[in-house]
């Protein structure tokens, strides 16, 4: 019998929601032949069997959520009898339990204070960046001090009274860098640690809201539930602001649609987007503080030399945000292939999850939904994010006079960390005056 493990399905990723099998108990399948859908946090995989046999049993009915390494599937090859389904193991106790003539392994140890610990998992350790900073300069690993602190947070007191121990001293700066931790496993760092700067945050459960009428629940899962960490992490993290202004496209959507006109049915779709994605690559090179993250706890602002545009589109089951990379390096027409290739395969589960990483700055698009003006939130660690609403005609004074005008609504949220409002207004601007002179956006083209 070939057990079939759910394989790492990318960096970070855990765990995914079965949407599909493509064969049922009894079924034989070739090799390579689509076996089970996937839907992770990001984006929906086909996963094919790895080997040809007759499917002995299926671990999971659609809904399920299977964790990496988990069996999913039995195969069997010809001949072999299909197992019975396994028993729940009735003879071994869960764990050991101490008994009272055992002594506890602290009163063991003979000590009131707790000995040097072994290194803890891969959970994030709450502390100051004071305390961290201190731990450096004592050459003591965090991860190694045992935390008084409310909620599991380590002191600096708690560093002195290790490093006075003689613990270990910490790993080398090539071990510490092949440790680095993954863009969500530094989330979840960072969150942790916010939260335990937040003692006041104590959450109660919900009422029963059965009590007043009928109520139908759903399973928080896949897509939607990253969505929902991701905006709460970034919204308790991101001193939130935003700037608010209009771009004139009088000219531009003019020049748009004599140009869809020419290129007809075999050129790109070109929308207003592609033209947008280009205005702010102009704006980040003249700002790059929006194209930044800023690293907490080396108290550093990393500036990205590199332009990759996240898109948010609207997949039905979620927020997905695909990326078009380097678009410094391309044209408008390239950026309205990009554009559309991506959309259509992330609506489609479809996009890799490596397209949807890697993001320096994402724009989000409600315009065609309808909406005058909105506030985003900023796709974290990213620092900034654009919003657009829908273009309108309206009137405007342009030379003493008023004229109808198209203009668009524009709101840059952004981290107040790492820049301020003048930083803001003039990448704003920049962006405003690309719109507004199609000749000069070309020329960035």
């Amino acid at each position: 019998m070939f057990e079939f493990k759910l394989p790492d399905l990318g960096e970070g990723i855990h765990e995914g929601e079965i949407l599909k099998w493509y064969v049922a108990e009894g079924d034989t399948i070739e090799e390579d032949a689509p076996l089970v859908e996937i839907e992770t946090d990001k984006a929906a995989v086909t996963i094919p069997a790895p080997k040809g046999g007759q499917v002995a049993r299926l671990n999971g009915n659609v809904g399920d959520v299977v964790n990496v390494g988990d069996v999913v599937a039995v195969i069997a090859a010809e001949g072999e009898a299909a197992p019975a389904a396994k028993q729940p193991a009735e003879a071994e106790p869960a764990e050991k339990e101490p008994s009272a003539k055992e002594p506890a392994p602290a009163a063991a140890a003979g000590q009131g204070a707790p000995a040097p610990s072994a290194p803890r998992g891969q959970g994030p350790i709450p502390a100051a960046p004071a305390t961290r900073r201190l731990a450096r300069e004592l050459g003591v690993d965090i991860n190694r001090v045992p935390p008084t602190g409310p909620g599991g947070r380590v002191t600096a007191e708690d560093v002195q009274r290790f490093a006075a121990q003689g613990a270990p001293a910490a790993p080398s700066a090539a071990q510490a860098e092949a440790a680095a931790p993954s863009e969500e496993q530094a989330e979840a760092q960072y969150a942790a640690h916010a939260a335990s700067a937040i003692p006041f945050l104590d959450l109660e459960p919900l009422p029963e809201f059965e009590q007043w009428g009928p109520v139908e629940r759903e399973k928080l899962r896949s897509i939607r539930r990253k969505v929902a960490h991701k905006m709460v992490t970034s919204m308790v993290l991101v001193p939130h602001v935003a700037h608010m202004d209009e771009a004139d496209v009088t000219d531009l959507e003019a020049f748009r649609q004599a140009e869809k006109e020419r290129r007809g049915a075999n050129g790109p779709k070109l929308t207003l987007l592609p033209f947008i994605i280009k205005a702010v690559t102009a704006g980040l090179k003249q700002a790059p503080a929006f194209n930044a993250s800023l690293d907490p706890f080396r108290e550093e602002i990393v500036y990205k030399k590199y332009y990759h545009i996240g898109v948010a589109v609207d997949s039905g089951r979620g927020l997905i945000v695909p990326v078009v990379r380097n678009t410094d390096c391309k044209s408008i027409a390239e950026i309205a292939r990009d554009v559309a290739d991506l959309a259509t395969r992330a609506r489609e589960g479809k996009a890799a999850v490596e397209e949807l990483r890697g993001g320096t700055f994402t724009i989000t698009n409600v315009g065609p939904l309808g909406g005058t003006a909105m506030i985003p939130t900023i796709n974290y660690p990213e620092v900034a994010i654009l919003g657009m609403g829908r273009v309108q005609e309206k009137p405007v004074v342009r030379d003493g006079e008023i004229v109808i005008r198209k203009m668009l609504p524009l709101t840059l949220a952004f981290d107040h960390r790492i820049a301020d409002g003048a930083d803001a207004a003039r990448f704003v601007t920049e962006m405003i005056h690309q719109l507004s002179s199609p000749s000069q956006l070309l020329l960035e083209a």
